[in-house]
């Protein structure tokens, strides 16, 4: 799993058939002190997210292993809203 913020959606009105009616979502990747990484990466948005939220993801064939995403062919999706993290006894982030 990694840990990204919801920067923005994706909004594709022609896609595989297999594909409808799942949201796309912008994810910047965040490291252990909540600095985003640059990498992005456009994933299936399997919990009700939205844009601001700290969320968990995964990548590769591990995507495909929600009810949500259950052989389809996707690549990366949001399983988990972030609450709150802790490095080391040190709070990091707490959802407002």
């Amino acid at each position: 799993m990694l840990m990204g913020l919801v920067v923005g959606t994706v909004v594709s009105t022609k896609k595989e058939e297999e594909l409808r009616g799942l949201r796309f979502l912008l994810v910047r990747e965040l490291d252990q002190d909540m600095r985003q990484t640059g990498k992005l990466v456009v994933a299936v948005d399997a919990v009700g997210s939205g844009e601001g939220e700290v969320v968990l993801y995964a990548s590769g064939s591990s995507a495909r292993q929600t009810l949500a995403t259950k052989d389809r062919p996707v690549d990366a999706v949001i399983m988990a809203i972030v609450d709150e993290v802790e490095v080391g006894g040190d709070r990091r982030y707490v959802k407002s």
